[in-house]
């Protein structure tokens, strides 16, 4: 099994983060098996456009909720490092807070 579990859709709280504040939080690895999809369908042409990650951040973005960790954007940067046969992936983490919505770096 390549990810903890496939999801379809967001089960968090909305965090409002931009692009810019999203690339204020550093990188860090994370394992593909303990990622849950937030999306249950992907393009194969996304996933194996020569170009598919030109576009947009480098590195996934993962939102942490309630002890989960959910893959909100970069399905395909995490299915392209599985047939890689990589079994972690570096990511932008946010730790959401549910009493806050979400803890950005300052």
């Amino acid at each position: 099994m390549i990810f903890k579990s496939v999801g379809d859709g967001r089960p968090y709280p909305e965090h409002g983060l931009s692009h810019r504040e999203w690339a204020q939080i550093p990188p860090r690895q994370v394992r593909l098996d303990s990622l849950v999809t937030t999306k249950a369908v992907l393009d194969l042409h996304s996933l194996l456009a020569k170009d598919s990650t030109f576009y947009g951040d480098l590195f996934p973005h993962v939102v942490q909720w309630r002890g989960e960790l959910y893959l909100e954007d970069g399905l395909h940067r995490a299915l392209r490092a599985a047939l890689h046969q990589r079994s972690v992936l570096h990511a932008r983490v946010l730790e959401l807070d549910e009493s806050r919505g979400g803890s950005a770096p300052e």
